[in-house]
């Protein structure tokens, strides 16, 4: 099991991926993912680090940076994600 991120390393997570900013999920360690390919929104990086993801599914489950596989979704998806999301 991961130990808990250091605050220097939050705080790198919270840089990297600041409320509002689009992801997309390759891989979840988890006995309930989301399923790969799903975009979401990030609403928050936690005090563990953990960071918490508004799903287009509807789901809300967060990622876990060094257990999870994810990338940002570059901009020319952005404006077709946010109509996906907020109908």
């Amino acid at each position: 099991m991961r130990g808990f991120p250091s605050r220097e390393q939050v705080q790198r997570y919270r840089e990297m991926y600041p409320e509002g900013t689009l992801i997309q999920l390759d891989h979840m360690n988890d006995p309930y993912p989301v399923p790969a390919g799903t975009v979401g929104e990030v609403v928050t990086v936690d005090d563990s680090g953990n960071v918490q993801v508004r799903w287009q599914n509807g789901r809300t489950l967060a990622v876990i940076p060094e257990a999870d596989q994810f990338h940002v979704v570059e901009n020319e998806q952005t404006e077709e994600m946010d109509m996906a999301m907020n109908g």
